[in-house]
């Protein structure tokens, strides 16, 4: 099984080989609400851990996605652009937002598991 790491910012990645998948968390698409619309990178930026990857607006709020490593855009789920709310129905299946080639393993090192996750998410609610 693919594992996933998280962000403080609600962002996963879910690391497939050298590739990691982004999305937002369960937890973050409830906070923001409806989804209307996706903005996603061109396919070949580079992005550095913590820069702004993508931005998702909702009905309440437009908010930075933050790349939780640095990387390369190697796919993006152009899928969000028709449907956006597919963020809200399904945030860490079909509604990830774009695919990283990990530059440094090492960041992810830095990032919550699973288990850190809940406990945070447990601690701000």
């Amino acid at each position: 099984m693919a594992e996933t790491r998280y962000t403080k910012d609600h962002e996963y990645i879910r690391i497939e080989g050298d590739v990691g998948v982004v999305g937002i968390t369960d937890y973050a698409q409830g906070q923001l609400g409806d989804v209307v619309y996706v903005e996603l990178p061109e396919i070949g930026k580079t992005v550095a851990k913590g820069e702004e990857a993508a931005v998702v607006e909702s009905v309440k709020a437009a908010s930075e996605i933050y790349a939780p490593v640095s990387g390369e855009v190697v796919a993006i789920n152009s899928a969000l652009e028709g449907s956006p709310g597919t963020v809200n129905e399904d945030p860490v299946g079909e509604g990830w937002f774009l695919k990283l080639k990990i530059k440094d393993k090492a960041e992810l090192e830095a990032l919550m598991t699973e288990a850190q996750y809940q406990d945070y998410v447990r601690s701000i609610s």
